[in-house]
């Protein structure tokens, strides 16, 4: 194992292979491109089944990661105990008439999920949900921008957004869309009721197919000139709306 960068890889056939047999978490693996043998085939086939996110690189970033002898693989360790999605929402129901869950779509700076996390455990939110692939990865980095409160609030890595919006809807959450565009600002919106409340990605915002799921839209009303937000700073914003809204 080494630690670069704050970040904790693992890297090797065997100790990798070892690691995926007993179950550890990972964000995610990088494998060599062109990558070969037998050995490559039986762990990318365990890596599938379970579920664990990979991708292909070049080799120049593998040796830019790690010193030691890699054989192509380079694996990222998780960094905290991820909760099954719908697990975390049922006991949230069971504790509470109406949770707020943050959905955050392609946020990708691990930075602004850090932030973003501290400022969801000052407001009180029951959990996050992230995606599998496309968002920042939960590191050492992003741990301690979040003042360790992504080690306090419940995340879920989950392999589809709208599978996860879906289940949402059939437990009568409303899915509001965090957007400059929508026509209601923030001020409008019950945040009284269960609320999963969704966050794009710096540059894009939401993606097409998650904001057709959403069935509400919270614009933050804004003054000056500048066009947005940070997504840090916005959801920051929108969550102690929600706060306000339950205290007053």
């Amino acid at each position: 194992m080494d630690n670069h960068n704050d970040t904790y890889y693992l890297y090797g056939m065997h100790p990798v292979t070892d690691a995926v047999l007993q179950g550890r978490k990972f964000e995610k693996i990088l494998f060599k491109k062109g990558l070969e043998g037998e050995q490559f085939r039986t762990l990318l086939e365990e890596v599938t089944q379970r579920g664990i996110p990979y991708q292909f690189v070049p080799l120049e970033k593998l040796n830019h990661m790690v010193r030691g002898a890699h054989q192509g693989v380079v694996a990222y360790l998780a960094q905290i105990d991820y909760v099954p999605f719908e697990e975390m929402v049922e006991n949230a129901l069971s504790t509470k008439a109406y949770p707020v869950f943050l959905v955050l779509d392609g946020v990708s700076d691990v930075r602004n999920l850090g932030a973003i996390a501290r400022s969801a455990e000052c407001a009180g939110v029951d959990g996050i949900v992230v995606p599998a692939k496309g968002g920042a990865a939960i590191n050492a980095d992003a741990v301690k921008t979040s003042a360790g409160a992504l080690l306090r609030v419940p995340v879920a890595k989950v392999a589809n957004l709208r599978t996860a919006l879906y289940y949402f809807r059939d437990s009568e959450f409303q899915i509001v869309a965090a957007s400059e565009k929508a026509e209601d600002s923030m001020y409008e919106v019950n945040f009284r009721k269960a609320t999963a409340l969704v966050m794009g990605s710096e540059g894009k915002g939401i993606s097409e197919p998650v904001l057709s799921l959403c069935t509400v839209g919270a614009r933050i009303p804004m003054v000056g000139e500048t066009g947005s937000l940070n997504v840090s700073v916005a959801a920051a914003v929108l969550l102690f709306e929600v706060v306000r809204q339950r205290m007053s």
